[in-house]
């Protein structure tokens, strides 16, 4: 269906062109006409400037399919740069459109098994189905709109991009404009079917009825009136992509003033119309008729310059060729006439000699050479005796080959007899089976055409999926570069989210000092209160998240402690705003370095072949990232399991086994302490979660592991945290072994708890010796620490630290031990010092101790992990 997208366009100036005066009358072949525009009413007052190439004009007649008949109707589609739209109309001469396509986001494809040319343009709000002449205009039209979306974006892009972050600067990509060339070749442009061509050419369907636009039937009036004012005021005013002839145009001229449709002069700049195509005038059609015959006449010249340069190149050759003669016949004379001065130089000596002696001495030399000489000529007799008789040898051979090639002829004069009866023979028995033979061919006839058919499917194939693949390759680009801007627009928004939660936790912590402070009237506290009310009972969960974050971690926990008690209300939003910010913060500043260190420590190597060294100790203080957790801990559980596990390899199904087969001596306390493990973990939190499950099957097979120890709480919460890590029920199962049997002191897990009581006897000397004046306070209020950190020291923190920190503290107990929990249990302390000494009350302070450690939403700072020399 045709949008009414563009019903009010104006239309485009006027142009007229005058001769000078009546005296004027053959100015024309002398000097160019004067040229006046007339000056336009509308929003195309102004319209003119350089007229562009024709090349650059997409435009042309296209049959579009619409109506609720869904026929094809011809309409004259023009390409609008500035916007990126197709506008059309129903003749190339009308000026107002009767819709347009938004190309900015549009794709396009066509159909195989459709009709010849047709192909389809998608946009979000609905798809245009085309047509063109031939499959030659199809591709061209699929070609130049793919070229004039990616240069649109291109633009858009260069004029309206956003700065991103140093940390998301990517490479560079190729121009879209390329891309057709790497997959397939660019079309030609079809002569008279696109461009200003196809304006001067009777528009297809004038006279069909079904051609007319139903749905803008005042676009149509207001088009016809105008074409048929054109026709009566007998002006030439046809449309913008008209050519004129060059003849008819100087038939045409005369003293009196001519009107014809030119360029302005001004410049212009249009909104939303499609760009018009501007008629030349007869004398810039001589000038390029002109420049055309130069042309084609430096053609010629440089061809006969070519014919010439050949000449004499061959020439030049047997020239040399001569040269090289006369200096080989240089170096025979020369030789000569060294034979000749030696000889006369020989005689000279002879003659010069004054007694017999001399003489007789240069007639022993003569001699001596000549015997020298005679050696010489005797070896190259015999060299060309050699020669000779090589000769003769291949003279044989080659008369052997002869014969066998008169052999050979034989045998194939033989063949071709043979050949000869067995044909006569063959055409004899083709007589008696004509009408068989008549089937056979025409079948083979019709595999043929199928085999044709076939081939030219597969040619139609192999060019669709070229272009497809180059539709493909710019709309991915299209959306790398939309992903980019987006992924910038997120970390801005992250920012600004963890900014805001900060914000508003200092808020809420101003308005909890101003209620405990004293300075206040009664009407100024009721205000804080009601506040204070307000902001607790808001919901965190229904504000406007820029950045989406989940309640739960990704190992099921949830991220904001919900406190019952009613005064703590206050303290778990403010816990929860802070934990929001440190996430978000986290996330886009934290989690990228480390990935980054881990890829390059990690990345490719298996667990059998990674070691210890001070990178990875490092890097288990900092954290690692849940990507690579659980290669990490399976690699420190097996190097510390490594013997017993190859004394034993099936140990953990054996004893699932055992457990099975004897329920009845397996302890109750597991099964009552199922229900009341990792309460705040979504896994563990429904009774049938396969989870628990899992977690009974490891805790009953530790127990007859280790039947010493058996079942005490506390365990089950250890091998929670394994199964949530390492998933599998044996690594659980052993990483529950390691830190029983391995990492722990002996007897900590006892009945009488003999080696976390010792360990609660060095906490405190460490704290008197690191912390002295946190220690005389707490002994100042009679407060025994060991009634808290007791569950820290036999649960390893579970359900005490918020678990961003909890994960960071088992990776470094699985690789540097027990001393581990020291030191994070003096960093708890020291981390909320100035807080505990403020606290005079023994009741309050048992209160502040159990629940602080989950308060801490930052475990980057230094004061965490930070005792090393413990």
């Amino acid at each position: 269906m045709e949008s009414k997208g563009s019903s009010s366009t104006p239309p485009p100036p006027e142009l007229n062109v005058y001769a000078p005066d009546e005296e004027a009358d053959g100015a024309w072949d002398k000097q160019d006409p004067q040229i006046h525009a007339a000056q336009p009413e509308g929003p195309f007052k102004g319209l003119g400037g350089t007229p562009t190439p024709s090349s650059t004009k997409l435009c042309g007649y296209l049959n579009k399919q619409g109506g609720p008949l869904k026929t094809w109707k011809s309409r004259w589609f023009a390409y609008e740069e500035k916007s990126c739209q197709l506008f059309y109309y129903r003749m190339a001469h009308d000026i107002n459109s009767l819709g347009k396509v938004d190309l900015t986001r549009a794709t396009f494809s066509y159909p195989l098994r459709g009709e010849e040319g047709t192909f389809h343009i998608q946009t979000p709000e609905r798809t245009v189905i085309l047509k063109a002449a031939n499959r030659d205009a199809q591709m061209y039209w699929l070609q130049q709109l793919q070229l004039k979306r990616a240069q649109f974006r291109d633009q858009q892009a260069e004029h309206q991009s956003t700065p991103r972050p140093d940390s998301l600067t990517t490479e560079s990509t190729p121009p879209a404009n390329n891309c057709p060339a790497n997959f397939l070749p660019m079309v030609k442009t079809p002569s008279g079917l696109v461009g200003e061509e196809a304006a001067s050419l009777p528009a297809p369907g004038l006279n069909n009825p079904l051609n007319m636009s139903i749905k803008h039937p005042l676009i149509e009036l207001q088009n016809t009136m105008h074409s048929f004012r054109n026709r009566q005021s007998q002006e030439i005013r046809q449309s913008v992509f008209h050519i004129d002839d060059p003849g008819d145009t100087q038939k045409t001229t005369s003293p009196k003033t001519s009107t014809l449709v030119v360029p302005a002069t001004t410049s212009y700049q249009a909104p939303e119309s499609p760009v018009k195509a501007k008629c030349e005038d007869p004398h810039q059609n001589n000038i390029s008729t002109i420049s055309q015959n130069r042309k084609s006449g430096k053609e010629r010249s440089r061809f006969l310059d070519l014919k010439d340069t050949s000449q004499l190149q061959h020439e030049k050759l047997s020239l040399a060729e001569e040269v090289k003669a006369q200096k080989e016949l240089v170096l025979l004379l020369h030789k000569v006439l060294e034979a000749a001065q030696l000889e006369k130089r020989t005689c000279a000596q002879f003659l010069a000699a004054e007694g017999e002696q001399e003489r007789m001495e240069l007639l022993r030399h003569g001699e001596r050479r000549a015997a020298e000489l005679r050696v010489q000529l005797e070896a190259l007799q015999q060299e060309n005796e050699n020669l000779r008789r090589d000769l003769t040898q291949r003279d044989e051979h080659v008369a052997e080959l002869q014969n066998s090639i008169q052999l050979l002829l034989q045998k194939n004069q033989t063949k071709q007899e043979v050949i000869l009866k067995l044909s006569e023979k063959l055409t004899t028995c083709g007589e008696d089976q004509q009408y068989t033979n008549g089937l056979e061919s025409e079948t083979f006839r019709q595999m043929t055409m199928e085999n044709e058919q076939l081939k030219d499917d597969l040619k139609a194939y192999n060019i669709q999926n070229q272009y497809l693949n180059s539709e493909i390759y710019q709309l991915t680009m299209l959306w790398r570069k939309s992903s980019e801007r987006e992924k910038s627009l997120i970390v801005k928004c992250a920012v600004l989210e963890a900014n805001n939660c900060q914000m508003e936790s200092r808020y809420l912590g101003i308005l909890q000092k101003l209620q405990e402070s004293q300075e206040l009237n009664p009407e100024q506290r009721e205000a804080v209160n009601k506040m204070l009310k307000d902001a607790v009972q808001a919901d965190l969960n229904n504000a406007i998240k820029l950045n989406p974050i989940s309640d739960y971690d990704e190992y099921g926990f949830r991220i904001a402690v919900d406190y019952k008690v009613e005064d703590l209300k206050l303290l778990a939003k403010i816990q929860a705003l802070e934990f929001r910010s440190q996430n978000l913060l986290n996330q886009e500043e934290c989690d990228g370095p480390l990935l980054a260190r881990c890829a390059q420590l990690l990345f490719g190597r298996p667990e059998g072949e990674l070691t210890s060294s001070a990178e990875m100790k490092g890097l288990l203080r900092t954290g690692l990232p849940h990507e690579y957790r659980v290669r990490v801990w399976r690699f420190m559980i097996q190097t510390r399991t490594k013997s017993l596990r190859e004394r034993h390899p099936d140990r953990y199904h054996e004893l699932c086994e055992k457990s099975r087969s004897s329920p009845h001596l397996v302890p109750r306390q597991i099964q009552l302490d199922l229900d009341r493990t990792l309460t705040s973990n979504k896994h563990f939190s429904p009774p049938t979660s396969p989870l628990i499950q899992k977690l009974e099957r490891v805790l009953q097979a530790f127990s007859w592991h280790n039947p010493t120890i058996g079942y005490v709480q506390g365990l089950n919460r250890l091998a929670a945290i394994a199964l949530l890590v390492l998933q599998e029920e044996a690594d659980a199962f052993w990483c529950l072994v390691v830190i029983v049997e391995h990492i722990m002191p002996p007897n900590y897990f006892t009945k009488d708890l003999v080696g976390c009581q010792a360990d609660q006897r060095v906490l405190k000397d460490l704290m008197l010796e690191k912390l002295p004046r946190l220690t005389a306070h707490l002994e100042a209020l009679k407060v025994d620490i060991s009634l808290i950190t007791v569950e820290w020291f036999l649960v390893l923190f579970v359900e005490s630290l918020p678990t961003r920190i909890l994960f960071k503290v088992w990776d470094a107990l699985l690789y540097e031990g027990s001393k581990v929990i020291f030191r994070y249990a003096l960093a708890l302390f020291k981390y909320r010092e100035e807080a505990i000494l403020k606290i005079q009350d023994s009741v309050e302070m048992y209160q502040y101790l159990r629940i602080f450690p989950n308060t801490i939403a930052d475990g980057r700072k230094r004061s965490l992990g930070s005792t090393d020399e413990v």
